[in-house]
């Protein structure tokens, strides 16, 4: 493993086909990859400006590290077979902990959604230790 691998243990309750499962598990975190740093649907002047997908600047497997799933089996006595959902899961963790590593590299808190680089990059600057604004909030 390398810098910027991550390694998620994730209780799926019985895994019916692992493969499909970890596939789940990679998707869900891109996903969330792509809601903290770089998705959003911006409105300028009321008039919608996302309307193609070159705009919204969804991550892509370039953008991907190495994923390395454990899945770990606990049962559920609820669900079939013992298996529980597992595509919102790493939905969930993935936005707090990229936040959290950013403020564990530069000492800076982010507090809005996608993570506004420029901002950031401010903030650093000015000796500040917050930023509140996504970069869609800027005009």
């Amino acid at each position: 493993m390398g810098f910027g691998d991550i390694v998620p243990k994730t209780d799926i309750g019985r895994a019916i086909n692992p493969l499909l499962v970890q596939g789940q598990i990679e998707g869900g975190i891109i996903m969330a990859m792509g809601n903290c740093l770089t998705e959003s649907y911006i409105v300028e002047n009321g008039v919608p400006w996302s309307t193609l997908l070159a705009r919204y600047k969804m991550p892509s497997i370039k953008h991907t590290p190495e994923i390395i799933s454990h899945l770990v089996e606990h049962r559920a006595a609820e669900g079939p077979y013992g298996a529980k959902g597992v595509g919102e899961i790493p939905s969930i963790n993935t936005t707090p902990a990229i936040c959290n590593a950013i403020y564990n590299a530069v000492g800076v808190r982010i507090y809005s959604i996608p993570v506004d680089q420029d901002a950031l990059l401010r903030a650093l600057r000015n000796g500040e230790t917050e930023v509140h604004t996504a970069w869609h909030d800027v005009h």
